[in-house]
């Protein structure tokens, strides 16, 4: 190595700040000199064997990337080998910070090993009485199981299963029981009221509790409309009402009405039209709404749904299954459903015994889990999400639980492949290394947890953390939905997760 930093093989360098320019995206600075070349041929006409080792000396240092990515707050990461646990390179191993979404994998485990991979979540109707000439004599109760999957067509399907039985009325009262677990209002008290991602929960859950709404310009006004689509159908719903106001800020505001959500939207935040999902706050009944105007639509007429508890004589009339937990599981670490993770969470601690009736004592019980049986011991989550920030993790934790005896088998085939980019941020075709890992994302925070299996066969456990606590705490008292700085923080660090990667696999490549 000579003075200048630079590496010799005769005069053809190969500088570190040009390997950290094409593991950042910034433009390779590999140096030729061809008169130099020419003179080293004269000089030595056989090939000058390569030193060992010299390109993994070529590779800018783990820190040397960090600094690069010029990222404010802290950077935590840890990479091992997953065969033997044996660790690679850490940065700040044992700070605890917020998980974001990463926090799924650990409530995959809990929930897979207390529920198990083929467990289903049922919703089924049941009747309190006799069914006479297509007319049932009782109540008609639409019980949920708390199936997170739940959508509205599946309600369309549980309804047509209902006349295909014969039943055309019923006398009595229609009740939806949600009470196969506790409702709780939102999964994070700090998120802005509309975010469609923090939704209320309980045990009866249709389209994540999400409502559609859809706005149109119509001369000087907007027709407003609010749905519970599906990909089969669409019924408008009343359950969730929206207004027009004359502001600018807040864009969404909610109000509890006497039985329906009460929406008003800021004008001038419309333009000429479009389209979102908002939370529903009154779960129970949005189903009862939607399963009454299938019913009817199938040519079943029932009363207004009210919320009530089935009666313990009360006869099964028809059910729909969800899928498997397992393929559930791996549907919520691609796409990363808040309301997925709570529910199969809270099932899985009432499973284990408990009753919790609220997401922190239930996370409790997973974080104690955790740490009983990973060896979990930096560990304090305050729901299963990773939506809350007060949430903590290490990211040794993080690689303890991904080389945890049997966890491999069992989660790295549910995780999402993640792409390796090139310098320009294009898909880099024919990666040497190959990534499934759980991302997670908050304001200011970016974290990705998995493996990599490099070109010789090995297979590394990595974790990554960057976070800055103090401006997402700052960004969340301003209440923008998405604060200034926030992407660019999360681009930057998205950036460094794909550098350290591709470095990791360079260099621990056999």
């Amino acid at each position: 190595m000579s003075e200048d930093g630079h590496i010799g093989i005769n005069r053809h360098r190969i500088s570190r700040r040009g390997a950290l320019g094409l593991l950042l995206g910034g433009a390779a600075q590999l140096g030729l000199a061809r008169g130099a070349l020419a003179e080293g041929l004269m000089a030595s006409p056989l090939p000058v064997p390569r030193p060992e080792g010299l390109f993994k000396q070529s590779l800018p240092s783990s820190e040397e990337l960090v600094a690069a990515a010029r990222l404010s707050g802290q950077v935590s990461f840890a990479v091992a080998d997953a065969a033997t646990g044996e660790s690679l390179e850490t940065r700040d191993p044992l700070m605890r910070l917020p998980p974001a979404s990463v926090a799924k994998t650990v409530t995959s485990l809990y929930a897979l090993e207390h529920l198990g991979a083929g467990y289903r979540f049922a919703t089924r109707v049941l009747r309190s009485g006799p069914v006479v000439d297509g007319v049932l004599e009782g109540d008609l109760i639409l019980l949920g199981g708390g199936d997170p999957t739940l959508d509205t067509d599946a309600l369309a399907a549980l309804a047509q299963q209902l006349v295909s039985a014969g039943i055309t009325r019923v006398s009595g009262r229609f009740l939806v029981d949600d009470s196969a677990l506790p409702r709780i209002d939102q999964i994070d008290g700090q998120q802005t009221e509309y975010a469609g991602y923090n939704p209320t929960i309980s045990g009866l859950n249709l389209n994540y509790n999400r409502v559609h709404f859809e706005w149109r310009r119509q001369g000087e006004s907007y027709s407003l409309k609010m749905d519970a689509r599906a990909t089969n159908h669409a019924p408008d719903v009343r359950i969730s009402h929206m207004q027009l106001a004359s502001r600018d800020l807040p864009v969404f505001d909610h109000e509890p009405g006497k039985g329906r959500d009460e929406w008003t939207v800021a004008r001038s935040a419309l333009g000429n039209g479009g389209a979102r999902w908002l939370p529903v706050r009154l779960p129970a009944l949005y189903a009862a709404e939607v399963f009454q105007l299938l019913a009817g639509s199938a040519g079943l007429r029932l009363p207004q749904g009210q919320r009530g508890t089935m009666p313990a004589d009360a006869i099964e009339m028809a059910r729909i299954d969800s899928a498997p937990l397992r393929d559930i599981v791996r549907d919520m670490l691609k796409y990363s459903t808040n309301l997925t993770a709570e529910v199969i969470g809270l099932a899985a601690s009432r499973a284990r015994g408990g009753a919790p009736d609220t997401l922190a004592a239930s996370a409790g019980a997973m974080s104690a889990w955790a740490r009983e049986t990973l060896g979990m011991r930096h560990i304090a989550f305050v729901d299963h999400s990773g939506l809350g920030a007060d949430s903590q993790v290490s990211v040794a934790d993080l690689v303890t639980l991904l080389t945890a005896p049997g966890v491999e088998t069992v989660l790295a085939p549910l995780m999402k492949p993640i792409r390796m980019l090139d310098e320009k941020g294009n898909l880099l075709e024919n990666s040497p290394v190959s990534v499934h890992a759980k991302t997670g994302t908050l304001d200011f925070v970016s974290n990705l947890a998995g493996y990599a299996d490099l070109p010789d066969g090995r297979r590394l456990a990595f974790a990554v953390i960057a976070a800055d606590v103090p401006a997402r705490e700052a960004a969340k008292a301003q209440g923008a939905e998405i604060p200034k700085g926030a992407r660019s923080f999360n681009g930057r660090a998205k950036r460094l997760q794909q550098a350290l990667i591709q470095r990791w696999g360079a260099f621990y490549a056999a």
